[in-house]
């Protein structure tokens, strides 16, 4: 039977990546993202037949709607991928950004995991792919809503994991963590960075191995757990 995946964000940095990746393994991919043209175009470059839907995760009632329909044209869907994400660099505290956050990394991300984990309760099983950063380690206060998003992503994962043991469906959820990644999100010169190509093969390597979770590279790994031995005022001087 062919597999089919939806990923939500997939018009640039690591979803259009992993979109690239998942269709080279034979999946039909779903690509769902705020810039139709773009996801056009991505669907243009992929070998296996793809279904493209303008989402605006900030709405969640609509994109959950938008994955209802993806899910009738592609006959119901074996793999999600939840993607998309935004970052604002906010030294001024200004609410616009903030909200801008918690309403696509948090809100939004909620509403589509929750989508998820009925639609593969419904079907019998299913894997749930959600992506959250080092960042969720750590306070930032160039940034506070996007590290405490991602906190939120990781724990709202561990949650439906927990949900998936007891269930009759056949359910996995990986938590994704990337350090830094070359995508728009990423700011300046950074240590080990990893081209989205490389972020997207050691995610596809942890969705074939059901992995719960997974670091991309995976010497963040080291890194997470140092960043929690560290006392607070140690990471806070990385910001001054």
């Amino acid at each position: 039977m062919t597999r089919t995946a939806v990923v939500v964000g997939a018009s640039s940095g690591i979803g259009r990546a992993l979109a690239s990746e998942l269709a080279d393994a034979g999946y039909e991919v779903g690509l769902a993202a705020r810039r139709l043209s773009k996801l056009e175009s991505v669907g243009a470059d992929l070998p296996t037949k793809s279904y493209v839907a303008r989402m605006d995760v900030s709405d969640p009632d609509e994109a959950r709607d938008r994955m209802d329909r993806l899910a009738d044209a592609m006959d119901g869907v074996d793999l999600v991928v939840l993607s998309a994400g935004v970052g604002h660099e906010n030294r001024e505290l200004a609410w616009e950004p903030e909200r801008d956050t918690v309403d696509v990394n948090a809100r939004g991300f909620a509403a589509l995991a929750t989508w998820s984990m009925e639609h593969f309760e419904s079907r019998g099983g299913g894997h749930l792919v959600g992506i959250s950063s080092v960042a969720e380690f750590f306070g930032n206060p160039v940034a506070p809503a996007y590290n405490a998003s991602k906190a939120f992503v990781s724990r709202y994962l561990d949650g439906l994991r927990s949900r998936a043991v007891t269930s009759e469906a056949d359910i996995t959820v990986t938590d994704v963590i990337p350090g830094f990644v070359d995508t728009e999100m990423a700011i300046g010169e950074t240590f080990w960075m990893a081209s989205p190509e490389m972020a997207a093969e050691q995610i596809h390597a942890a969705i074939r191995a059901e992995r719960n979770r997974v670091y991309v590279t995976r010497r963040w790994r080291l890194v997470a757990l140092l960043v929690r031995l560290l006392p607070e005022f140690v990471t806070r001087r990385a910001f001054d």
